[in-house]
Parts: structure tokens; C-alpha cells; sequence
């Protein structure tokens, strides 16, 4: 086989592989030159469909629960939720100060939880990672740095940041990991070639209550109680966890109601990797 029809295949499976709504706007893309050759007059109509369509594609990673980038788990898979099977995740640390009680109420209510952690900071808790691997969760990747700009990166510097953190934790922990969370879960198109060339699965969540932000625990647990269902992704965070009146991390304030309800409605808290089997 020539070198060329070697890359031919490789463009060939690459498109097969892209999502039905990047196919469509490089078909536009396309289009859009061919109608500039043939009337280049009405380069003002090509240029504002072309900026429409890279501003659709804007918005579309500016929601985290879209599909269109690309598969993304917004629920369980349908096995799991046949078996009522939910899965807690956890991200933005580790924190040590809230981290520890939070496996702690884990281990109390003996519940699996995911736990998506920046490389950074895994790097700077290496036995707070292993204990929690010890315990029986999952740690997934949410980036080297978390950085606000993520959804900004090019291939290059997104493959990096991703790739970096695979590796801090996979030293780590010993365990590769199979699924990525986009800081924020904001992301670009580049994102989804990136994540089948690593094996990684994007996760988002079904329901989350913005613990980061409001400090109420009883509005983030109404929130997530309400969204309590078989094959919820629940998201939740320890670090940069909001802080209650009462001084309180609200994770640590809202968790034992939320696995009761969990268990009031018998669904069982699983990993995302045992939901996948």
C-alpha cells in the first residue's frame, strides 16, 4: 500500500468518524467557497453564513450536555439503567479538607463515587488519590490545569493539557483513566478527535446544583433530589466547593440526604466505568 493511499484511508475513517454536525458545516464550508468562485459579488451573503455557522458552533460548546461535538454521556447507558444504577461524580479536586469527609460519608453509606480530578492538583495529593483509589472510586481526567481559556485551545494545546493529565494520573494511581470532564464542561470542536485517538469517553451530568456558586444547601439538594433517577450522572464538586452560613463545605452538608434519597428510591451508586459494563 502506497503512502497516499494510506492517507487517503486515514481521511477517509476520520470522516466517518466525525460528528453529523461538523460533517454538515465543513460540507458548508465547502459550499461557501464554491458559491464565492462562481459569484464572488455576494462575498458580504458567503461571509456572514460562514460566521454564522462558526457562531452556531460557538454556542453549541458553550453547552455542556450537547451532542453535537460528539458523544457525551448525559445519562448511564440503558443497561444501567435497567440495573437502577446512578452515578455521583465529584470534581475540581482533590481538597484534602473536604475530600476526606466526603469518602468518609462514602464509606458510610457504602456507595461508589467518580471522582474527576485536575492533574495539578492530583500531583500535589498523590496518597489522598491513591487512598481514594484504595477505596474502591474512580478517578477520570479533568485536565492538567483546568483552565478557564479550555474551550479557546487548539489541537495541539488541548492534546497536551489532556495527554498530561492522563499521564500525572496514571502515575498516580496506576490506573489509566477511560473518561474526561471539560473544565466546565465547555469544549470545541477539536475535542472529539482528540478524545477517540486517548480512548476516553466524554461525560457531562444529568443534574447538577451549582454547588460552586450557591452557597444554600437546601436549594442544591432540592436540585439534585429532584433530578434523582435511574441512570443520573449527578455532578458535584470538592474543591472550589461554595462554603454554607454555617461554615459548611455544601457537598459535605448536602451528601448523606442525597444518598438517602438514593437509597429511598433503591438506586445504586456506581462508578462510570462499572455503569459502562
Amino acid at each position: 500500500m502506497t503512502e497516499l493511499q494510506t492517507k487517503n484511508e486515514s481521511l477517509l475513517f476520520k470522516w466517518k468518524q466525525a460528528p453529523s454536525f461538523i460533517k454538515a458545516s465543513i460540507l458548508l464550508h465547502v459550499a461557501l467557497l464554491i458559491c464565492l468562485l462562481i459569484a464572488p459579488a455576494l462575498w458580504h451573503w458567503w461571509l456572514a453564513a460562514f460566521l454564522a455557522n462558526h457562531l452556531v458552533i460557538s454556542l453549541v460548546g458553550l453547552w455542556p450536555r450537547s451532542t453535537w461535538l460528539g458523544p457525551n454521556w448525559t445519562k448511564l447507558p440503558p443497561a444501567a439503567i435497567l440495573r437502577n444504577e446512578i452515578a455521583l461524580t465529584i470534581d475540581d479536586g482533590p481538597e484534602p479538607a473536604v475530600t476526606r469527609r466526603v469518602l468518609d460519608i462514602l464509606d458510610r453509606y457504602q456507595v461508589k463515587a467518580t471522582f474527576f480530578y485536575i492533574g495539578n492538583k492530583a500531583a500535589q495529593h498523590p496518597e489522598l488519590c491513591r487512598e481514594i483509589v484504595t477505596r474502591g472510586h474512580a478517578i477520570e481526567n479533568h485536565s492538567q490545569q483546568h483552565s478557564v481559556f479550555f474551550s479557546m485551545f487548539g489541537y495541539k494545546k488541548m492534546m497536551k493539557e489532556i495527554l498530561a493529565a492522563q499521564e500525572t494520573l496514571q502515575r498516580i494511581t496506576g490506573k489509566r483513566p477511560t473518561f474526561f470532564r471539560a473544565p466546565a464542561g465547555l469544549r470545541n470542536p477539536f475535542l472529539d478527535p482528540i478524545l477517540k485517538k486517548l480512548g476516553l469517553h466524554l461525560a457531562s451530568w444529568s443534574v447538577r446544583g451549582f454547588d460552586t456558586r450557591v452557597n444554600d444547601a437546601e436549594k442544591v439538594k432540592a436540585k439534585l433530589i429532584k433530578g434523582l433517577c435511574p441512570g443520573a450522572i449527578i455532578l458535584l464538586h470538592d474543591g472550589n466547593a461554595a462554603i454554607t452560613p454555617a461554615n459548611e463545605p455544601v457537598i459535605v452538608a448536602v451528601l448523606p440526604a442525597l444518598l438517602e434519597a438514593a437509597k429511598a428510591k433503591r438506586l445504586r451508586c456506581v462508578t462510570l466505568a462499572e455503569a459502562a459494563n
